[in-house]
């Protein structure tokens, strides 16, 4: 079995893969804390894993994806405190098997969740596709129908956004992330929740549009390509796109379970 990790800015992602098969087994969420020590982590993750009745020594490997540079770290120490095993870090001399477009710009230099998703992509769904994460930050990325990474756009996700609104404003109170029951709210707090809900969904249909539209010209012909929406608030915010969209949550830490195979020798 493999350790899968992926570090965002909020939460972090442990996925417990079968490497026969590719499979997650175990999709475990847990925060990011800055200022954990990893006997501290290794101490979590150790409690995590007995919840779900995992023996840590059962791994035979594991891989890093990771957004934040000060936690990549101390989060591969607690991984070889607790299972024996030197962690791998996506971006560190790691083969990914995606060819870029990217306009010389390597492998190593663009965040390690954007090339997992690519890759499982890639493997599991028709090409072309578009691909987005919507989590701290909403990304959207573009994989060619010949599998080439072209690149994409960043954006503030529902969360981020809706924290600035309530701290730059003085009357607007916070509120939880409750599907809103129509864009033309009557009160205040439902209000907040069409914006940030249906908002969201709007930009991504513009950008789908877009990037769409720029698929097309780059393929020479009009497409209609595969939409996969994954991260924490995928679920949330995708059935209320208007484009067709399949969400897969699993999608980063498939996409590890591959580039591990690939660099496992």
């Amino acid at each position: 079995m493999i350790l899968a990790i992926d570090i965002g800015n909020t939460h972090m992602v442990l996925g417990c893969i079968r490497e026969s098969d590719n499979k997650v087994l175990r999709h475990i969420q847990m925060s990011t804390n800055k200022i954990e020590t990893y006997h501290e982590y290794a101490a979590e993750i150790s409690r995590i894993l007995a919840l779900e009745k995992i023996d840590p020594m059962e791994f035979k490997g594991c891989l890093i994806s990771s957004v934040v540079p000060s936690v990549t770290h101390v989060v591969a120490e607690a991984v070889k405190l607790l299972t024996g095993e030197d962690a791998r870090i996506l971006g560190e001399g790691v083969e990914v098997g995606l060819e870029l477009d990217m306009n010389g710009i390597p492998a190593s230099a663009i965040a390690g969740d954007l090339l997992a998703t690519a890759v499982a992509a890639k493997a599991e769904y028709p090409l072309p596709a578009l691909i987005i994460d919507i989590g701290t930050a909403t990304t959207m990325t573009a994989v060619s129908s010949k599998g080439i990474y072209l690149g994409g756009c960043i954006l503030p996700g529902p969360g981020t956004a809706l924290k600035g609104l309530i701290a730059d404003t003085s009357l607007l109170p916070a509120v939880d992330f409750v599907a809103p029951d129509r864009a033309i709210a009557k009160d205040t707090v439902n209000a907040i929740r069409s914006g940030i809900v249906y908002g969201s969904a709007g930009q991504i249909d513009g950008l789908l549009d877009r990037f769409t539209d720029e698929l097309s010209v780059i393929e020479g012909s009009k497409v209609s390509p595969t939409v996969l929406a994954t991260g924490g608030m995928g679920r949330l915010i995708a059935p209320f796109c208007r484009h067709k969209i399949i969400v897969d949550n699993e999608l980063l830490l498939k996409g590890l379970g591959i580039i591990w195979k690939l660099n496992r020798k």
